[in-house]
């Protein structure tokens, strides 16, 4: 801290040793904008008279460019130095559970998109468009899953560190993403995203035979893709809610882990598609 700033009030301070030197002023005008450099104009047009409304402006500029300079290098040490009091270990921990708790919160703004884009009409490039957005939250999903997997690793083979501390919320989150009900909500999930683009990518290849031409092979097919479907949204339904009572359950006996968990999404159950 103060980088710029003690330079800036020296220069400033023999600035007006100077002025006091030229025009015969008290030399402690000099010490005053030293020890306290808001009392510059006032000594500046004290010198100055007429003339001193240009030397405030050059000091009123300067100032606040150094002020706002201190204040942003102020900024940055305190984020660089924020955990320089934790351990290793605990460093390394508030790192991984930062990563789940932003991969968590992409993946619900996605869930929330794609249940907003499988209440659309089915439209040639509608379903395009859903289809691309799948294999979007399809990396999206490996990603969470990811941060998951390391947060649960590094809390599993420091477990005792965490257990009794301050530090002890989140091997509360590697609980609750290790219970048996929690897995079971991602793995539907998982089979519901590749049911539901199973089904799009034969919708939209075969359109006309199904829309227009009633091809009595391709909508037999597509009867099929659909039921497969259909289960898979039935199946994550019902783990979906089997998740949210967990969750609340969770959150009440532990409310500190909150942004780990997964957000307000999927609070009603998938609408079918079709």
């Amino acid at each position: 801290m103060y980088y710029i700033y003690f330079p800036y009030v020296v220069v400033l301070a023999l600035f007006m040793l100077h002025e006091c030197y030229q025009k015969n002023h008290p030399r402690w005008w000099a010490l005053m904008v030293l020890m306290a450099p808001v009392t510059s104009p006032y000594f500046i047009f004290k010198s100055r008279k007429e003339s001193g409304m240009v030397i405030f402006l050059v000091f009123l500029s300067t100032f606040s460019a150094v002020s706002a300079t201190e204040f942003f290098l102020f900024s940055r040490d305190m984020e660089k130095n924020k955990y320089a009091h934790l351990s290793p270990l605990a460093v390394q921990m508030i790192r991984l559970s930062e990563d789940l708790k932003q991969s968590t919160l992409k993946l619900d703004t996605a869930l929330v998109k794609l249940e907003s884009l499988s209440k659309v009409e089915s439209r040639v490039h509608e379903i395009k468009k859903t289809i691309e957005f799948i294999e979007e939250m399809k990396i999206i999903m490996v990603e969470n899953k990811d941060a998951i997997q390391r947060l649960e690793k590094f809390t599993e083979d420091y477990k005792q560190f965490f257990s009794g501390k301050d530090l002890e919320w989140v091997v509360h989150i590697h609980d609750f993403y290790h219970d048996r009900t929690v897995i079971q909500h991602y793995n539907s999930l998982e089979n519901y995203l590749s049911s539901f683009q199973d089904l799009l990518e034969y919708t939209y290849q075969n359109f006309q035979n199904i829309t227009e031409v009633k091809s009595q092979e391709h909508l037999k097919n597509y009867d099929e893709y659909y039921f497969r479907y259909r289960r898979a949204v039935d199946t994550h339904n019902k783990f979906n809610v089997r998740r949210i009572e967990l969750q609340n359950s969770y959150l009440k006996q532990y409310p500190d882990i909150r942004p780990y968990l997964p957000g307000e999404r999927q609070t009603e159950a998938f609408k079918l598609w079709g």
